[in-house]
């Protein structure tokens, strides 16, 4: 069975890129569903919304793709959404960061944030707006478990 999934890959750039040519550069690797940030200084985010059977395949097949658009010496630093405010998670759902704070949720794992994998089945259990606005999100939290994961990979240096 084929999921929706919706992350954001952040990569670290030996360079600065020129917009036009990377996003060319994405293109031709396949990735023309890509939006791309060049916010900060040497790094780099795409967004993207893939379809697959296993969320972690499908992302890893979409930094693979990423990585060959991008300048040798590039490295992927973060896949979200993985660590999430609740504004993050807020803006996800259309809802106010006040309503997500009278609700019940997962204790916070580090400074204010929380793991978006433990955040979805707490908002499953509340009722109302909150609990509604979840289809809206699904392929986002989908990714969350995987995103997870690859982080802690990359934390790893594995």
């Amino acid at each position: 069975m084929n999921t929706e999934f919706e992350f954001d890959l952040v990569f670290a750039t030996p360079i600065e890129i020129e917009e036009d040519s990377l996003l060319d550069a994405l293109f031709e690797a396949g990735c023309d569903d890509a939006v791309v940030g060049l916010g900060t200084s040497k790094l780099v985010g795409v967004s993207l919304t893939r379809v697959g059977g296993e969320a972690e395949a499908v992302i890893s097949e979409a930094v693979k793709q990423v990585m060959s658009a991008l300048p040798e010496g590039s490295a992927l630093r973060e896949v979200k959404p993985d660590l999430v405010s609740l504004a993050d998670v807020a803006a996800r759902l259309d809802v106010s960061r006040q309503a997500l704070q009278k609700r019940q949720m997962p204790p916070p794992s580090l400074g204010g944030l929380y793991r978006a994998s433990e955040v979805l089945p707490f908002l499953e259990r509340q009722p109302g707006k909150v609990r509604d606005a979840l289809g809206s999100a699904h392929a986002w939290f989908a990714a969350a478990p995987a995103a997870q994961k690859i982080n802690a990979r990359l934390s790893l240096g594995a």
